[in-house]
């Protein structure tokens, strides 16, 4: 094969393709899920379905062929993974920051150090979503691939949405919200390192998710349907029913 032809097999070739890797913060405290019988555990650390919350969501992250490395990023008092075996896709970093925002931009900054390069695409997934399927994360790689920008796994607003004002110290209705344009962001939201890194860089701490960041840029964020499963554990209550859907999944 002549330098030509090789250079043009190599420019065309998967591996000269942007990769896919998974960042999740794990940081947290999650003070409102904070179970009575393990008051000392983070929320992504207590037991769901017989094992820690957090490697249900690591599994079905792993299980996607498509995904280069999962970077779980954790604060530097964590000792949780300390003589714990991880495999060989799975990195650890211990620079979680104050906020979620600055926990996600140390991560990226992370993968930059690992090899990634900025057009490589991340996925950002909460720990605490331990109930996200293989199938619905490789449904956003397949719809985020081809997009200029990215997106986010969102569940359309099924329920009646209302707006609340305090009247005599407590919550009334203002007025009912339409609801026709209305999704509940959920993750992995999917986006370029570099992109969502300079967006994060520039909204500061105040945003909630990496769609939020992406926004203040100036992009339009894709919209792809999750699931009702996919919720985010934040309450007490909500332990019981996450490990009612994983038993049911056996």
């Amino acid at each position: 094969m002549t330098d030509d032809k090789a250079n043009a097999a190599a420019a065309s070739s998967p591996a000269s393709a942007p990769r896919c890797w998974a960042l999740i913060p794990c940081a947290g405290v999650g003070l409102r899920a904070i179970a009575a019988d393990s008051p000392e555990l983070p929320k992504q650390y207590q037991s769901v379905a017989g094992q820690p919350m957090v490697m249900h969501t690591l599994a079905a992250m792993m299980a996607v062929e498509r995904i280069h490395q999962v970077l779980l990023v954790i604060s530097d008092s964590d000792d949780f993974w300390q003589g714990r075996a991880t495999d060989g896709r799975l990195s650890i970093s211990a620079h979680g920051g104050a906020t979620r925002a600055e926990t996600v931009s140390n991560g990226l900054r992370e993968l930059l150090r690992l090899g990634a390069a900025a057009e490589d695409w991340v996925l950002v997934h909460d720990a605490a979503r331990c109930l996200v399927t293989t199938a619905q994360i490789d449904a956003l790689i397949d719809a985020c691939l081809p997009d200029a920008v990215g997106g986010l796994l969102a569940l359309k607003l099924p329920d009646t949405l209302k707006q609340a004002e305090a009247v005599g110290g407590a919550p009334r209705v203002r007025q009912t919200v339409d609801r026709a344009d209305k999704w509940l962001a959920q993750t992995p939201q999917m986006f370029r390192i570099g992109a969502l890194l300079a967006a994060l860089e520039a909204a500061g701490a105040a945003v909630t998710d990496e769609a939020s960041a992406m926004e203040l840029a100036g992009h339009a964020p894709l919209l792809v349907a999750g699931g009702a499963q996919n919720f985010k554990v934040t309450y007490p209550d909500d332990f019981a029913l996450a490990e009612a859907v994983l038993l049911r999944r056996g």
